[in-house]
């Protein structure tokens, strides 16, 4: 391919990648130019520096239609991170460059609509069936369609992955026997691509299985391919066998392209580095093995990856050549180019790696910015990458103005024979990166582009949404009954508890006291009951998180629908416990009142906890906040001291506590009358209203007023209901994503 001198303003000459489209060119993903830069803290000499690290950088290519799309790489190579980056998982305004789908350049939010993104952990309801899980799906992903057609597709669809034998079989977990994991795997990918996905994004479909169960995964995704949809996977050395059914590869290591084509193709890039492939060993992990030994020498993989864009053939390794990062010089601070980059730590006028080759996560120095000049090659020196990097010579000018290297038509790709005639070819317009050209786009009027006149962004309306989810909830709870019935039980046992322990009080000061100790523990045996309340979002967290990624079911319909399923199990919880404990204890008041409290206090209690449970990360941190709550709310509920006790400063924590209300509401209850409850010492009766006035309780006075401030409390309970409901939506719905930043 001929050269074009000054094409590019950072290029002497660059390779003319303008080659045309082929004309029977049937689409899949482009991207150019990704780069996804942070800010990391890094010690040196006692101090900490901010420094920008590239986790991807520049990365071009493409995805064809059709086919599988592997990228692979060594740990900590950006793997996921990539996968993050092109299914619109990276915030917008965080990942720089351009994605393009079928030639029309998209956005984060078009993307999530087209495609399905699998995790590498399954999170499925355990309580479930294959094909229950599978018809949940279908019920969220397609829509207003007929029962009918959803079980048609789903019958299908489990046929097509192979599941007929576990069709009838329970997800599983850890504590119940349930489906392999292979077919977990798959199940998995069911749920995701029920809807026909245009886009499939998997990471790591494979971990954790044997090499039956990963092979076979591969194949139904082989088969997805094939039906019209583009996959894009991680993969960590795959088998042979694996191998065979991938069709385009994409290597990274350390957010850098390595290698873009066929699996075919590897040993003939190999062969044009220098390298020789052994017949017993496979060319791809020999290419990453080499990959490895040049991030641990002095040069770096920035070698290869000049390798990729240009052809320019990368200096051999000494025999002798060591990794830097085993020796423990002093580092000084980093240098900056003039963009204000870092260029790396600087040791003796070599750069240094910030980790060890055997860090496994992404905390590399991905900064290092070569200069693209494509007419020179490397001078093999001991003096550092950033040095080679400005020594070239222009001693490798090709003969006949063609290069002969394994980018073919345009940088960073390597063309398999198989699919050429398929896949994308960018433009040279494509390297020109501007920052809002990951945003989601406005509707423009003028583009022809199908892509922005997609179909409603949820495939329900909010009404059938939420009838799904109580569907799902109801079911799941009646195959774990143990929850619901141990909450029952101890309710039901600390009820004839109560009516056992403060019966017949005595008619004197004492007598009150006891009186008021029940109502007091009766509203913390509530507070209390609602701790199990802790895990049930944080369980869900995962399911969540991938369900609403792709726009299954809005925030809002989980959130109401969660309320609604829970309050006929509430209701019978308050009305065991208030039937045991009224007629024993003989107690006063409107019984409907009693029980009313006590059920109000139920939801506001368990809307609390649920909110608290979308907060902190994992179970301890839960359950921490609960009982840190709790005794908080206990202190300032007016037990121990009434509110007119409580020092000012303090007086505002009587009004957030979720057990003021129900504790002054039945004490209301109960002794908003002239009734005499007890004799003083002196032998003076103690009336109802005598006791609120002693507590401070604003009864309102008058049989009237009294009703009135006694629903008031009710109210009250209800607003803390609802105020805690909307601050868990808004959590879920800002907060809990999946989503770099």
């Amino acid at each position: 391919m001929a050269y074009r001198p000054n094409d590019h303003p950072r290029r002497e000459t660059v390779i003319d990648i303008g080659r045309p489209k082929p004309a029977n060119f049937t689409g899949g993903l482009e991207f150019t130019s990704l780069t996804y830069t942070v800010t990391k803290k890094t010690k040196v000499e006692g101090k900490w520096l901010k420094q920008e690290v590239d986790l991807l950088h520049k990365i071009t290519g493409f995805a064809p239609k059709g086919c599988i799309t592997a990228v692979m790489g060594p740990s900590g190579a950006g793997k996921s991170t990539f996968l993050d980056g092109v299914a619109g998982r990276i915030a917008s305004g965080s990942l720089k460059g351009r994605v393009s789908l079928d030639g029309k350049q998209t956005s984060p939010s078009i993307i999530k609509r087209t495609s399905a993104y699998i995790m590498q952990d399954d999170r499925l309801f355990p309580t479930l069936t294959v094909y229950e899980t599978l018809m949940f799906a279908a019920d969220f992903r397609l829509g207003p369609i007929s029962t009918a057609d959803k079980k048609q597709r789903v019958e299908k669809l489990i046929q097509q992955l192979g599941l007929s034998s576990a069709r009838n079989t329970y997800i599983g977990d850890e504590g119940t026997r349930g489906v392999s994991g292979g077919e977990r795997r798959r199940v998995s990918i069911g749920v995701d691509i029920i809807h026909g996905p245009a886009l499939l994004f998997l990471d790591e479909p494979t971990s954790g299985l044997d090499s039956t169960s990963a092979h076979s995964v591969i194949e139904k995704v082989h088969h997805i391919a094939r039906s019209g949809s583009t996959v894009i996977l991680t993969i960590h050395q795959p088998s042979a066998r694996i191998q065979l059914l991938l069709d385009h590869m994409i290597i990274l290591a350390r957010g850098q392209l390595m290698y873009q084509g066929s699996p075919k193709d590897v040993s003939l890039h190999l062969g044009r580095m220098g390298q020789k492939v052994h017949k017993e060993e496979s060319p791809v992990e020999h290419l990453i093995d080499i990959i490895q030994e040049y991030d641990q020498s002095e040069h770096g993989v920035e070698a290869l990856a000049e390798f990729a864009r240009t052809g320019v053939k990368p200096p051999r390794l000494a025999e002798g050549d060591v990794s830097i990062s085993t020796i423990l010089p002093t580092p000084t601070p980093p240098r900056r180019n003039g963009r204000g980059n870092d260029l790396g730590f600087q040791k003796n006028g070599k750069r240094l790696p910030l980790q060890t080759s055997t860090h496994v996560t992404n905390d590399f120095d991905h900064s290092v910015r070569s200069p693209y000049n494509t007419s020179r090659s490397w001078t093999a020196g001991n003096s550092g990458v950033m040095e080679t990097l400005h020594r070239f010579t222009p001693s490798r000018k090709p003969k006949d103005n063609k290069m002969k290297s394994p980018l073919s038509a345009s940088p960073g790709y390597n063309y398999s024979s198989e699919i050429i005639q398929n896949t994308p070819t960018p433009h040279s317009s494509d390297y020109t990166v501007n920052e809002n050209d990951y945003l989601t786009p406005e509707h423009d009027p003028n583009s022809s582009s199908s892509h922005h006149h997609l179909a409603p962004k949820f495939s329900n309306s909010f009404l059938p949404e939420t009838w799904i989810l109580m569907r799902r909830n109801f079911k799941n709870i009646r195959r774990t009954p143990e929850l619901f019935l141990s909450r029952l039980f101890v309710l039901t046992f600390m009820g004839f508890l109560m009516a056992t322990m403060f019966k017949n009080p005595p008619s004197s000061t004492q007598g009150i006291t006891n009186r008021l100790s029940f109502f007091i523990f009766t509203v913390c045996l509530f507070f209390f009951s609602s701790n199990d309340a802790v895990p049930a979002f944080i369980q869900e967290r995962f399911i969540f998180v991938r369900e609403t990624a792709h726009n299954a079911y809005r925030a809002s319909s989980y959130t109401i629908a969660g309320l609604i399923t829970y309050l006929p199990f509430l209701a019978l919880q308050a009305s065991v416990y208030a039937g045991i404990v009224w007629y024993a204890l003989k107690l006063r008041g409107p019984f409907l009142y009693f029980l009313v409290v006590l059920y109000v206090s139920l939801l506001s209690t368990n809307s609390f906890v649920v909110f608290v449970s979308s907060v902190v990360p994992n179970y301890i941190l839960g359950y921490a906040a609960v009982i840190a709550f709790t005794a908080l709310f206990f202190l300032f509920c007016g037990y121990f001291l009434n509110s007119h006790d409580i020092p000012k400063y303090w007086k505002w924590m009587n009004y957030v506590s979720t057990m003021t209300y129900p504790y002054e509401g039945l004490i209301m209850n109960q002794y908003q009358t002239n009734e005499s409850f007890g004799q003083n010492p002196n032998g003076t009766s103690i009336t109802g209203f005598q006791i609120l006035n002693s507590l401070n309780i604003n009864y309102g006075g008058g049989e009237t007023l009294s009703s009135v401030k006694k629903w008031e409390k009710i109210y009250i309970m209800l607003g803390w209901t609802v105020l805690y409901r909307i601050l868990f939506y808004l959590v879920i719905r800002f907060f809990s994503k999946n989503q770099r930043t």
